[in-house]
């Protein structure tokens, strides 16, 4: 007889119940290290584009610390007009010794937090030490894990806010009355020590002479071939630090990857991984440079946090069992 496997299913609200900014930072910092040392593994994601629907779908398999996995994951931008979630995910969890299927699980609430987690881990280790403003650019569900993981490692004294929808900016200075939001202009919000930009914008709106030195941007918007938000000057300026997730994947669909292939940009011209900095293969922040962040979004991140959250559901006895 054929023994079948138990499944966990958590469902968004089991994930809800479970997840939380401390355990994913240090989640997707672990992967950031696993990666450096040879120890993860990770093609790079697949993607399925359909213009007709306005949208894509991507395909983000990894394995590391004993688990295989995949996330299928969709970004469709023009859903926020229906209504409708933009980013909608879901992740399989699989046994790598066997192939056998340990989890499914809800991946929506997991990409926010990891995204959020991984420009959390890329500002410990580039921004200054002594930060104290954070700037938002974008206010969507993205922007609001920038906040929370990020002033889990940094004590924030002001986050300045801007969005071209007034009304974003107000729902989230509603959201986070505990922080003190000021809304500013585009120019004033990348003022801030730290900046995140977590746009679907496919042209920059970040210009170079607003960056000053010693500042960190965590670039989190482009994700997909064609689509940035910095000024490319500043990618290639003196003074400045690139820094990626992933050669392959920022070549392809990151914040470089529209200057590269230009032609304004080259793969020299990029510093190196967070993965390296991360593993102490390479310096982290040395001065008063500016660096930038290009994440793209990592399958590692997703599975290392799945990881977490699939032991810990097991030991406090939450989800349902197939």
């Amino acid at each position: 007889m054929v023994t079948v496997a138990a499944i966990l299913v958590l469902t968004e609200r089991d994930v809800e119940a479970l997840i939380d900014p401390e355990t994913v930072i240090d989640a997707v910092e672990e992967a950031f290290r696993e990666y450096a040392v040879g120890n993860a593994r990770m093609p790079a994601k697949i993607y399925l584009d359909l213009p007709e629907y306005g949208g894509d779908f991507r395909a983000m398999p990894a394995f590391l610390s004993g688990y295989a996995g995949i996330k299928w994951v969709n970004v469709h931008p023009r859903n926020a007009e229906k209504g409708i979630r933009t980013v909608m995910a879901t992740i399989v969890l699989n046994d790598p010794a066997t192939g056998e299927p340990l989890a499914y699980m809800d991946g929506t609430v997991i990409t926010n937090y990891r995204t959020g987690a991984a420009a959390a881990v890329a500002s410990k280790y580039l921004a200054q030490k002594e930060s104290k403003s954070l700037g938002l650019v974008g206010l969507g569900e993205q922007a609001k894990t920038q906040l929370v993981c990020i002033s889990q490692v940094f004590d924030l004294e002001e986050v300045r806010l801007y969005d071209i929808d007034p009304a974003a900016v107000d729902r989230f200075v509603a959201e986070f009355p505990d922080h003190r939001t000021v809304k500013c202009t585009l120019e004033e919000a990348v003022a801030a020590d730290i900046v995140s930009t977590t746009t679907p914008v496919r042209s920059p709106i970040v210009k170079e002479e607003w960056i000053g030195e010693g500042t960190h941007i965590n670039a989190m918007g482009a994700d997909a071939a064609g689509k940035e938000e910095l000024d490319p000057r500043l990618l290639v300026k003196d003074g400045v630090r690139v820094i990626v997730d992933d050669m392959e994947q920022a070549l392809h669909s990151g914040e470089v990857n529209v200057p590269v292939h230009e032609g304004s940009l080259t793969k020299d011209r990029i510093y190196g991984t967070l993965s390296d900095i991360v593993a102490g293969k390479l310096a982290g922040r040395e001065g008063r440079e500016i660096t930038i962040f290009d994440s793209t979004g990592l399958a590692l991140q997703d599975i290392s946090t799945a990881k977490a959250l699939y032991e810990t559901a097991l030991e406090r006895g939450i989800g349902r069992t197939l």
